[in-house]
């Protein structure tokens, strides 16, 4: 398997021998520079050992927090308070409501390796339009939780058993504002995490449903 993102290329095979020579033919079409075993891409960091590979976008997290001047804050165990659900309504609207849809942007990248983000993130996200003093605040609990667990990140693991096992849940109508529901899932190759999501519920016309029966009948 080849991934390439402009110059940086990743390229895996279970045989040495097959992907040496994969490489070598590379090199005599193009230049290349061989790095050996994947340690960093695209902010991700890998680490390995006998049990597998370990993601990571800790060195991301401290820049992002140092960018946005916010490497004092003191951590705290979870991404989001439980209660009340977060409302357009909520607050005050920020004066320069462009600072916090940058750092909803950077938080959107963490979620590549942060199934614990996801939700989060998704929620913020929504409120991107006009953010307010309670979504801001919300927002620095995200931070203050990446603090404290900058290098959390999923495990790929070995395993002999390779079946697709997926989960999915979705609340009622949680969202105050217009009544929509907000689903998730998660889906497992053998025993890794491989695929995640927090979405809320997308809104379908009468007019379109209607098309879609009719095109089905």
């Amino acid at each position: 398997m080849v991934l390439i993102y402009v110059d940086d290329i990743i390229i895996t095979e279970n045989k040495a021998a097959t992907l040496k020579s994969f490489i070598d033919k590379l090199n005599n079409l193009f230049a290349l520079k061989d790095l050996g075993p994947i340690h960093f891409f695209l902010g991700i960091e890998v680490h390995r050992d006998d049990t597998g590979l370990y993601l990571n976008q800790g060195k991301y997290v401290k820049e992002l927090l140092t960018r946005i001047g916010m490497m004092h804050l003191k951590p705290c165990n979870t991404p989001m308070t439980v209660g009340k659900p977060l409302s357009k309504a909520d607050g005050e609207p920020l004066a320069n409501p462009s600072e916090y849809r940058s750092i909803i942007g950077g938080l959107q990248y963490l979620t590549h390796t942060r199934p614990d983000l996801s939700f989060a993130v998704n929620k913020l996200s929504q409120f991107l339009q006009s953010p307010t003093t309670v979504h801001w605040s919300a927002a620095k609990r995200v931070l203050r939780y990446l603090k404290g667990t900058a290098y959390h990140g999923p495990h790929i693991k070995h395993s002999d058993r390779l079946s697709i096992t997926g989960y999915s849940d979705a609340d009622w109508a949680c969202s105050p504002d217009d009544r929509r529901s907000l689903a998730g899932y998660c889906v497992y190759l053998g025993e890794t995490l491989v695929s995640w999501s927090s979405k809320k519920q997308s809104v379908i016309s009468r007019s379109s449903t209607e098309s879609e029966y009719r095109a089905l009948a």
